[in-house]
């Protein structure tokens, strides 16, 4: 399996107009950054590689990856790719790691602005589903979060703006597992939104264009409801991320069996 991380935004929302901020990828918590924490839950889970899509302030992340991991015993463990235009578009990010997503692999995608405990990764790779979405039955009001929709048990829709009927509305932390058919799809339908110009949807467009068209049960979830986690996106997010999310990451939970 590899790991797919998205950490080329410049992070204007947490930061507003500064321009030496860095990337957020490389936000210090609990004298770890979360990129440091990101590799060693990473390498704990037997994952082979970590690609990193790089853009803002790419040298500070591309120097931070190689340190990392030669710390942790695995030099080469992580490399990056460059997205040039990562003003451009979310979408343009993952189009830089299709190469990964074309690789025959199991993907494990990943937000690389996310603080979270263990236990939440290690549900999603141990996972019975081949392909897999996290879901917190906990979502924040507001357009923000990304939402995943069940019906019968069953992903019906996904987006920040959903329409419809449901049974059961979550939050959507930033990870899933992709099996190498459905990594192959993303990265198909993600090549489109690019040839298309439609460069100013997210990421989230593309996967839902793939979880719509294959049937029912192709993409499973595991609930992680209680597992403490946040996405840092805004000044208030990295308060209650030292704050409430940091002092849990010692928690204790179960070890999950494997798939």
């Amino acid at each position: 399996m590899k790991a797919i991380m998205l950490a080329a935004g410049v992070g204007r929302r947490l930061y507003g107009d500064s321009k030496d901020q860095p990337p957020k990828a490389l936000i210090s918590l609990g004298g770890k950054t979360l990129l440091q924490r990101h590799v060693e839950n990473l390498l704990k889970l037997g994952v082979d590689e970590l690609v990193v899509v790089v853009g803002y302030r790419r040298q500070l992340i591309t120097e931070a990856a190689t340190q990392t991991a030669i710390a942790a015993g695995r030099p080469g463990f992580v490399r990056t790719l460059h997205n040039p235009r990562f003003r451009g578009g979310p979408v343009l990010s993952l189009w830089t790691a299709r190469e990964v997503l074309y690789g025959g692999d199991d993907v494990l995608f990943m937000d690389a602005d996310v603080l979270y405990h263990p236990h939440m990764l290690e549900r999603l790779v141990r996972s019975r589903h081949a392909t897999c979405l996290l879901m917190d039955n906990d979502v924040d009001a507001g357009e923000d979060p990304v939402r995943i929709c069940l019906r019968d048990g069953h992903l019906v829709e996904f987006g920040k703006k959903v329409v419809g009927d449901f049974d059961r509305i979550g939050e959507w932390p930033g990870f899933m597992k992709l099996s190498p058919d459905i990594a192959r799809a993303v990265g198909e339908a993600t090549e489109r939104c690019v040839d298309q110009g439609r460069l100013e949807v997210t990421y989230e467009v593309a996967m839902r264009e793939v979880m719509l068209s294959h049937p029912r049960g192709t993409f499973g979830v595991e609930d992680i409801t209680g597992v403490p986690w946040i996405e840092i996106d805004f000044p208030s997010d990295l308060w209650r991320a030292e704050q409430h999310v940091l002092p849990r990451l010692s928690e204790r939970y179960p070890e999950t069996g494997a798939a």
